[in-house]
C-alpha cells in the first residue's frame, strides 16, 4: 500500500452535455498566440516551445470538453467519481497499469444518474478486462437498474453484461460512512433535479469534497449552514460553478451555481483550496477565463485576508494534496 498518497485527477470538467472544441474556437486560440508573439519567441525550436509553453491554458490549449469525471489515488486505493465521458481517457490511462492486466481494483461513486454522468460507462475498457474488480456505489437503492437501463437494446448496442470484469453494488442509502482502506467517504444529499450527492473523502488529515450538480437557493447563513459544515475545513473542494451568478438566478431549479457562490461557501467553511467544475458547455475557453478574473476581484473585495486558492478545473489536472 502507497502511504501518504491523496492525489486527484480530473479527467471531465464540462456540465450538461460533452462540448468538443469547434473549429473557429481553435482558429481563435491560433490569432491570439500569434498576436502575443514577438521575434524572439520564434527563432527557434526550443524558443518555440518555451513560448508555447508560457501562453495561458485558455489559449494554448482547452479547459476540456468531455462531461464529469474525477479519479482519487488514496493511499493505494482508486475511487472514480462519476462516469461522464471523460471516463473514457481514464480507462486508457488505467490499461497501463494492473487494470491492464485484469488486477486492478476500483469503487465508483455516482452524484446521480443523469446522462452527462453515466453515458460513459460503456466506453471504460477495464470494465471489459476480466480479473478486475469495481464496486459501485451510491445512496441511490436502484442504481444497478438505473446503470443497467442506460444500455438496453433501444439506447446502446451492448448490455451491461457483457463487462468481464467482476462489478458489485454497494447502496449506501442506510449508511452514514463507507470505510475503504485508510480513507472513509461520507456523502450529503444536495438540491437538484432527481436528487444529487456531494461526497467528502477523509485520509491521514487531508480531505477532498467532490460537490457537482448542486444549487444553493437560499443564501443565508443557516440556509447554508449544512453545505457549510460538510465542506468544512476541506483541502479541495471541486465545487459546480455552470453558471455566472445573473444567469444562476434566471434559471432557478436547474440545479447549479456560480463561482461567487462557491467563494461564499469555501471562505466560510474554511476550504483550502476550490476548483471550480461542471463548465457550462456553451462557455468557450475565454469565456471561462474572464470569469475566472472577475471572481479573483470578487474574493479580494469580500475577503481579502483570506488564503484561498482558486483554479478552474481542466482535463489533466492533478492535484496532488501532499505536495500543496
Amino acid at each position: 500500500m502507497t502511504e501518504n498518497e491523496f492525489k486527484v485527477s480530473f479527467h471531465g470538467v464540462r456540465g450538461s452535455i460533452p462540448s468538443p472544441l469547434m473549429p473557429e474556437e481553435v482558429e481563435e486560440k491560433l490569432l491570439r498566440a500569434c498576436q502575443k508573439a514577438q521575434p524572439e519567441d520564434l527563432k527557434d525550436e526550443n524558443s518555440i516551445r518555451d513560448f508555447v509553453t508560457s501562453l495561458p491554458n485558455e489559449i494554448k490549449g482547452t479547459f476540456g470538453g468531455n462531461s464529469s469525471c474525477v479519479s482519487m489515488e488514496v493511499n493505494g486505493e482508486h475511487l472514480i467519481f462519476d462516469a461522464g465521458s471523460g471516463i473514457r481517457m481514464l480507462g486508457q490511462n488505467l490499461m497501463g497499469t494492473e487494470f491492464g492486466r485484469g488486477q486492478g481494483k476500483a469503487n465508483l461513486f455516482f452524484s446521480h444518474t443523469h446522462w452527462d454522468h453515466i453515458l460513459g460507462i460503456p466506453f471504460f475498457v477495464p470494465f471489459y478486462i476480466k480479473g478486475n474488480q469495481f464496486t459501485v456505489n451510491s445512496p441511490l437503492p436502484d442504481i444497478r437498474e438505473r446503470l443497467e437501463g442506460q444500455q438496453k437494446s433501444e439506447y446502446f448496442p451492448i448490455p451491461f453484461s457483457i463487462y468481464a470484469s467482476d462489478i458489485d453494488f454497494e447502496v449506501l442509502e442506510n449508511k452514514t460512512e463507507r470505510k475503504i482502506g485508510d480513507l472513509t467517504v461520507t456523502w450529503k444529499s444536495m438540491y437538484h433535479p432527481g436528487q444529487c450527492y456531494a461526497y467528502r473523502v477523509d485520509c491521514g488529515g487531508k480531505s477532498v469534497v467532490y460537490a457537482t450538480d448542486a444549487e444553493y437557493k437560499k443564501l443565508g447563513s443557516g440556509d447554508l449552514k449544512p453545505a457549510v459544515e460538510f465542506f468544512k475545513d476541506a483541502d479541495l473542494l471541486i465545487f459546480d460553478s455552470m453558471y455566472t451568478f445573473s444567469e444562476g438566478l434566471e434559471k432557478e431549479d436547474w440545479g447549479h451555481s456560480s463561482t461567487v457562490i462557491g467563494v461564499d461557501l469555501a471562505v466560510e467553511a474554511n476550504v483550502k483550496q476550490i476548483a471550480f467544475f461542471h463548465h457550462e458547455p456553451t462557455y468557450s475557453d475565454f469565456k471561462l477565463a474572464d470569469i475566472f478574473k472577475q471572481t479573483e476581484k470578487y474574493l479580494k473585495l469580500v475577503a481579502p485576508k483570506q488564503e484561498l486558492k482558486m483554479l478552474l478545473s481542466y482535463e489533466g489536472l492533478t492535484i496532488d494534496l501532499h505536495q500543496e
